[in-house]
């Protein structure tokens, strides 16, 4: 790249008080400025730059089993390796490259390693890649359907496309005329969030109605939602930020059901509260376990009680005829939301979120400031009004490629692939006498422990991931401690769960040993 160089020609003088400015300085400036030197990459060393690294992207992927998954770095690594300030001249691209590997890559997690079964999955494939370096180029923000018709509108089809995919049912599609709809949001936490304040003013109104002596604050302190006590933290923590009371409702097997549902309901009428919002999980993060959406569902509408649905990980297998038996009762839901960025092969960040009625979160998040007024507003959605932020990335691109370069059979045989390297671990696990499964294999996640105390499987843990060959996260139901075995990569063969189950066992082999 050039050196640092400004063409200042169409640039105005500051002046004085004297009426002269800085013009004589402003001068000595220009004079060792060259107008023709461009402070930015060129279209030739840029065509380099990004080959250069779409070859390393490939490289890095394609071997990514060869690397240790977790990184042995220590907080504060990477301070010694970089400067304690930007370059004042441009630095060579190349030398850029270089410092991947020896700043970036030492304190990498491989979250793509089929060696890496924590949390959840994060999506990645080559063709999110691709659509993220286009929706870079094109650099458009979103926020209204004038700032980049094609932003808006390819997301109104693609949530079309998605939804259909998973058999939502009509009344939340854009595409049946009606007032439903879809949208990307960044994650699923703000999908609950969005929910919950979408379902907070819905029932302000409906109690302003019937008290118009009431107030806003009066009302609000009464309003109480719900979830299940293995819902994500996400939750929790959406209750604080809409200012709401939350309660935790006890679990059947790590299930809500729908008359534990009603009986917190209706002991919150009597006690003077205001149901207004339950959200029912499918695939709870602990143990990938299923609320009864079928019998919670009802319970809600009977109640005038918002139902949102949180399919954050397990969405993506309703692609799959097979697993939607495990959605019955959709119907019943105000809002459903999982995200493709998890398992579906469509990179972060990718929330995809339908709501029966929009209206209701589009006059809570409504503010119309004149500079963002267009002629065609009510034609289109203008998709700030759905979410919490302004800006928008141009997000529709990532799943027009992924959905199109795949197609719908490929994607369910990636679904399907992970399933059976979950149910092949979890076959594994309980051929040896030492362990014992801690919940039913659901989807690609095994929830497994050693027979006997909480700590002497905190301690395997420990000992598995110091080994640093394969990553694991543990979790704890109702104060039993086992670990998380989930299918994460999409370069994940059958080989890689007999390796894995192999440094388990290994290290179980080591602690025996030590006894």
């Amino acid at each position: 790249m050039s050196d640092l160089a400004t063409n200042t020609t169409n640039k105005p003088q500051q002046t004085n008080g004297n009426g002269n400015g800085n013009a004589k300085a402003n001068a000595k400036v220009e004079d060792k400025l060259d107008p023709k030197v461009s402070i930015d990459m060129e279209a030739p060393e840029f065509k380099d730059f990004a080959k250069s690294m779409v070859d390393y992207i490939a490289e890095y992927l394609e071997n990514i089993r060869d690397r240790r998954v977790l990184p042995e770095v220590k907080p504060g690594y990477l301070k010694p390796l970089i400067p304690d300030a930007a370059p004042e001249k441009p630095e060579n691209w190349q030398d850029v490259m270089q410092d991947i590997e020896r700043v970036i890559m030492p304190g990498v997690t491989h979250w793509h390693s089929p060696k890496f079964h924590a949390y959840f999955p994060t999506a990645n494939s080559y063709p999110a890649i691709v659509a993220d370096m286009l929706s870079g180029a094109i650099a458009c923000i979103g926020f209204t359907w004038i700032a980049s018709p094609a932003c808006t509108e390819l997301e109104v089809a693609m949530m079309d496309w998605l939804g259909k995919m998973i058999d939502l049912p009509s009344e939340f599609l854009a595409c049946s005329g009606g007032k439903g709809g879809g949208v990307i949001q960044g994650t699923a936490s703000e999908s609950t969030l969005v929910a919950l304040l979408g379902a907070k003013a819905k029932k302000v109104k409906e109690v302003q109605a019937q008290h118009p002596d009431w107030d806003e604050h009066t009302i609000v302190g009464k309003l109480v939602g719900y979830c299940s006590d293995q819902a994500h933290s996400s939750v929790e923590r959406a209750g604080l930020l809409g200012g709401v009371k939350l309660r935790s409702v006890p679990s059947e097997k790590s299930r809500l059901r729908g008359e534990a549902l009603e009986t917190a309901i209706e002991q919150d009428l009597e006690d003077g509260l205001i149901p207004f919002y339950a959200v029912v999980t499918l695939g709870t993060t602990n143990s990938c376990a299923f609320d009864r959406l079928d019998e919670c569902g009802p319970v809600g509408n009977k109640h005038k009680v918002w139902i949102h649905v949180d399919a954050a990980y397990a969405g993506s297998a309703f692609i799959c005829p097979e697993y939607r038996h495990l959605m019955k009762g959709i119907e019943a839901a105000d809002s459903f939301n999982f995200n493709p960025h998890k398992w579906m092969l469509v990179n972060f960040d990718c929330s995809a979120m339908w709501l029966k009625d929009p209206s209701w979160v589009v006059n809570a998040f409504n503010v119309d400031p004149l500079y963002l007024k267009h002629d065609m507003q009510g034609s289109a959605p203008d998709y700030r009004h759905w979410q919490i932020p302004l800006g928008r990335r141009f997000r529709a691109l990532k799943l027009w490629f992924v959905l199109r370069l795949y197609g719908v059979e490929n994607l369910q045989a990636h679904i399907r692939r992970h399933c059976n390297f979950a149910t092949q671990f979890g076959e594994q696990c309980v051929a040896d006498k030492r362990f014992e499964l801690a919940a039913e294999v659901n989807m690609g996640l095994v929830c497994f422990r050693l027979k006997g105390s909480n700590e002497r499987n905190e301690a395997l843990l420990k000992r598995i991931n110091g080994r640093g060959n394969i990553h694991m996260v543990p979790a704890k139901i109702q104060d039993v401690y086992f670990l998380r075995m989930a299918v994460c990569s999409r370069f994940t063969q059958s080989e890689d769960m007999v390796y894995s189950w192999k440094e388990v066992a290994a290290a179980a082999d080591e602690m025996d040993a030590e006894q």
